[in-house]
């Protein structure tokens, strides 16, 4: 069975809270900004937990596959 959490940092995150997954890594220019580089997975709530790009590709892989309704580590035989 597959988990409906996807880890992001430190953080098990319900798939159904995802908003939406940034394509682009963040840049906003500030010195003090330790979110540079980092993909931002938006949450319900005006949250967001910051990515790399392999969390990030996990968590679009995650999202299709519950969308789809297969497990994660389950083969398309098709």
């Amino acid at each position: 069975m597959s988990s409906i959490f996807v880890l992001v940092d430190d953080k098990h995150v319900p798939l159904y809270r995802v908003m939406w997954i940034a394509d682009t890594p963040h840049f906003c220019g500030n010195e003090d900004c330790t979110c540079e580089g980092m993909y931002e997975v938006r949450l319900e709530g005006d949250d967001s937990v910051w990515a790399t790009r392999p969390e990030r590709d996990n968590v679009l892989k995650a999202v299709e596959a519950w969308h789809n309704g297969q497990e994660r580590d389950q083969q398309d035989w098709d």
